[in-house]
């Protein structure tokens, strides 16, 4: 399994495009996989023929795991159940490869062995020798597992490995992790909301349901969390004249074949403010920060499934009708399922609107490793005072959330006073 996205450490192989026996040639797609937030075809580095499928379609599968043998076109094997075995792969259970082919492919991995229906042993290991001569054991893991135990504190010495040749499972963590807590090894963990708690009895008997943590969920959660926890957020807020905004919008869509709604408007914005103030269209990393000279902006889609944010690329050269139609493309690609993984990837800011649903103010979290997010708000009528005078006026409100580590506050006031021009008087939008 090819590491599809960053930091993933598995994902589930969702279909074969290309049968046993079958040639296929460099470019072609292989299987298509699913991560946390898209769907990602594997392609063939070169010409070949799939002699085994090791994985069947649904599986979920550690990145680095293999998932299937290749071999030359028209290479005929003919013990391939020899192969299999010289390949370290258990025949009987191909969809789990043994310890042999998984050390292989880990390199953190030892050898071990395992019976069928054995009790849990402790993960064996390798005796190997380190630069300074000392000898240590290398337990199996997957990556995964090595990764939640790290996050746990515990040793993978101490877990029992139930996986193929005694291979420490995410499950097995978790059973090391429950029996340290005081737990039954046939428990799964508890979050902490349901621990035992003070709740009145009445509250704690059957009065909510539990809905099972999707992946996407849990990818949202994951990356958020360390986004609201290492990312130095601040805030600029503005509240925008729209009357302009609204009235040319209504100039455009006269007719029209392709619809703009508002909020294209702002994503177009966004771009020209970003070319306004380069030092906005920034990313922070541990070595420097990244200046960027095309503008690719994230657009917040919400699906069944949870909020995906597609990147329209080089927004700052793009029409508003242009936008519009890239927008709608991205957003119906991202409800049916079929966003593909570059398309998740990159951008310095993301725009994300709940004006639909009435929503007058919000501030977002922004969307690692991007600097900014651009929330925005509903249009609604409100008193406005104009050369001394109040008029009824329809405003929006924005807030842009912006990480402090590449963006200091006048840089974003520059790019906020920028925008704020941008839409008071869109006819600029448009140049």
């Amino acid at each position: 399994m090819p590491g599809i996205a960053a930091n993933a450490t598995e994902a589930i192989l969702q279909d074969w495009t290309v049968e046993e026996s079958t040639a296929f040639s460099a470019r072609d797609s292989i299987a298509t996989v699913e991560t946390e937030k898209a769907l990602v075809d594997i392609e063939a580095d070169a010409d070949g023929m799939v002699l085994k499928r090791l994985v069947p379609p649904g599986s979920k599968v550690d990145v680095g795991a293999p998932i299937a043998v290749l071999g030359d076109p028209g290479e005929l094997v003919g013990d391939l159940e020899a192969l299999l075995t010289e390949l370290g792969v258990d025949s009987a259970d191909p969809a789990a490869p043994v310890a042999e082919t998984a050390a292989r492919l880990d390199p953190e991995g030892g050898t071990a062995n395992t019976g069928a229906g054995a009790l849990p042993e402790p993960a064996l290991a390798e005796q190997v020798t380190t630069p300074n001569g000392e000898h240590r054991a290398r337990i199996f893991a997957s990556p995964l597992a090595r990764r939640l135990a790290r996050e746990a504190g515990l040793a993978t010495e101490t877990i029992h490995g139930t996986g193929p040749g005694g291979r420490i499972l995410r499950r097995d963590v978790e059973a090391a992790l429950a029996q340290r807590m005081g737990a039954r090894f046939d428990e799964p963990l508890r979050a902490p909301a349901e621990q035992p708690s003070t709740w009145p009895a009445a509250a704690a008997a059957g009065s909510f349901t539990k809905i099972p943590h999707s992946r996407m969920r849990r990818a949202i959660a994951t990356r958020l969390t360390e986004s609201k926890q290492s990312t130095p957020h601040f805030y600029v807020r503005a509240t925008i004249d729209v009357r302009r905004l609204v009235k040319l919008r209504a100039e455009l869509n006269d007719g029209a074949d392709v619809k703009v709604s508002l909020n294209d408007l702002v994503v177009t914005a966004v771009g020209r403010a970003h070319a306004l103030v380069p030092e906005m269209n920034v990313t922070w990393s541990p070595d420097a920060v990244r200046q960027y000279v095309a503008v690719d902006v994230s657009v917040a889609v919400a699906t069944e499934r949870g909020l995906l944010t597609p990147v329209v690329r080089g927004v700052e050269s793009m029409t508003v009708t242009e936008v519009s139609r890239a927008t709608r493309e991205l957003a119906e690609r991202a409800r049916n399922g079929r966003l593909r993984q570059e398309e998740l990837e990159g951008g310095t800011i993301s725009v994300t609107n709940l004006g639909m649903f009435g929503t007058e103010e919000f501030a977002a979290i922004i969307n690692p490793p991007q600097a900014a997010i651009l929330a925005v708000g509903a249009v609604r009528e409100e008193p406005v005072a104009r050369q001394g005078k109040l008029r009824v006026r329809p405003v929006m409100r924005v807030t842009l959330s912006v990480d402090h580590r590449p963006v200091d506050g006048v840089v974003a006031a520059r790019w906020m006073e920028a925008l704020v021009g941008l839409l008071e008087r869109p006819l600029r939008i448009l140049a």
